[in-house]
């Protein structure tokens, strides 16, 4: 049959029937990033995924970061990024281009493309309302500059949008005890704020298919896991380094009271709608 068939099409709804209800004024935190960020079209489609969230009563909560901007920005301005043991090197004035990629650029982009399909967005960082407090990240590796770890997550002000019917975009930039500011992990700020919140998933968006017991082996897919396998796959180097601070966001939430949270391929259309509202999901599952 035709997906434009009218049984097709009604057979859709009513699978996502369940899940509609079951979501309803529910929050849903979603770490937005990889391809589907870079890619116009999956951009595109991820904001009308948001915005349908927002329609049919479910509160979504964004949280983002921006890699290949700040490098951008940086290499613009005659900056060359620098990196140690997979963190960003940020002392002062790569502070300043992170804050100006992440809250003065990218955050408002993505603020317009959801107004534009009549999500009610508004964009904040983790400086607003104190929302994310770190400190200063520690490394035996050597000194990272601004880089911080989060020490709390005030979440009055997100409450507060959401109920009012708004959307919350936020990027990953941290406002510290000392008055400084610091570059935080955006997957460590998604799972922080989901357990915050109370948010019934975290999903986070990359550009695999999935938690791989033997990566790049597809057929390891793990679809489903609980928080000591997931901690097992972390000691034991299985996971891959850059899926781990997704993992430790995930861990994060789950342990923190969210129900599930999931690890998707953001490079799928409409990936989180497959996710959320049909019976088979996608990726990987992390329960308690």
């Amino acid at each position: 049959m035709s997906i434009r068939d009218p049984e097709t099409q009604a057979a859709v709804l009513i699978e996502a029937l369940p899940y509609l209800r079951k979501f309803y004024g529910k929050t849903i935190v979603v770490k937005y990033g990889g391809n589907a960020m870079i890619d116009e079209s999956l951009k595109s489609q991820v904001m009308q995924d948001i915005a349908l969230l927002h329609y049919v009563g479910i509160h979504p909560i964004l949280v983002h970061g921006g890699g290949p901007e700040i490098n951008a920005l940086m290499k613009q301005m005659g900056h060359e990024p620098s990196f140690l043991g997979g963190f960003r090197v940020t002392d002062a004035t790569t502070m300043e281009i992170v804050e100006m990629a992440l809250t003065g650029k990218t955050n408002k982009n993505i603020v317009a493309l959801l107004n534009q399909q009549g999500a009610k967005a508004v964009g904040l960082s983790g400086k607003d309302a104190n929302l994310i407090v770190a400190t200063k990240m520690k490394s035996d590796l050597g000194d990272l500059g601004f880089v911080g770890e989060i020490d709390e997550i005030n979440a009055d002000i997100l409450n507060l949008l959401s109920t009012e019917g708004y959307v919350p975009v936020i990027s990953s930039v941290a406002i510290g005890k000392d008055g400084n500011s610091y570059n935080v992990n955006a997957d460590h700020a998604a799972g922080h704020i989901a357990a915050k919140v109370g948010a019934c998933k975290l999903v986070v968006l990359t550009d695999v298919e999935g938690l791989y017991a033997d990566y790049p082996d597809k057929s390891s897919i793990i679809k489903e896991m609980n928080v000591e396998q997931a901690l097992q796959l972390i000691a034991s180097g299985a996971a891959d380094r850059g899926m781990i601070p997704k993992l430790e966001a995930c861990i994060k939430a789950v342990e923190g009271g969210v129900e599930r949270a999931h690890l998707i391929d953001g490079r799928i259309p409409h990936t989180l709608l497959i996710e959320i509202f049909t019976d088979s999901g996608i990726g990987t599952m992390l329960r308690a």
